[in-house]
């Protein structure tokens, strides 16, 4: 059973840190990338090894440039871009719109907690 008072490994009820939130994006990007990998494994004919991984720290990374973030010091506000350029980058790749706003809306919560 989840911990409600955890998101992505960050604790709810602490102070969080735009560092901790910049990893819960990782976190939370790779597992929604690997429900692609498995919905795309399942709808269509390709073996698993061919289908492309791809490099989530890589996309996060060029994704804090994209919006003028420094990926070792994000800021509440570049954290605010990223998400959005990401769920931008999530419906390009045929995501679930519902997967897509799930996953922004708990990084979401993060986002408020911070001072």
């Amino acid at each position: 059973m989840p911990n409600d008072n955890y998101i992505y490994g960050v604790d709810l009820s602490g102070k969080i840190t735009p560092i901790q939130v910049r990893d819960a994006i990782i976190k939370c990007f790779s597992q929604a990338q690997e429900e692609l990998m498995e919905y795309m494994e399942e709808t269509t004919e390709l073996k698993p090894e061919d289908i492309e991984k791809m490099y989530v720290d890589f996309i996060i990374e060029k994704t804090f440039e994209k919006v003028g973030g420094d990926f070792k010091n994000p800021t509440k506000e570049t954290l605010i871009k990223v998400v959005m350029k990401l769920k931008e980058y999530a419906a390009n790749v045929l995501r679930d719109p519902e997967i897509i706003e799930k996953h922004a809306g708990e990084i979401g919560q993060l986002i408020d907690k911070l001072d």
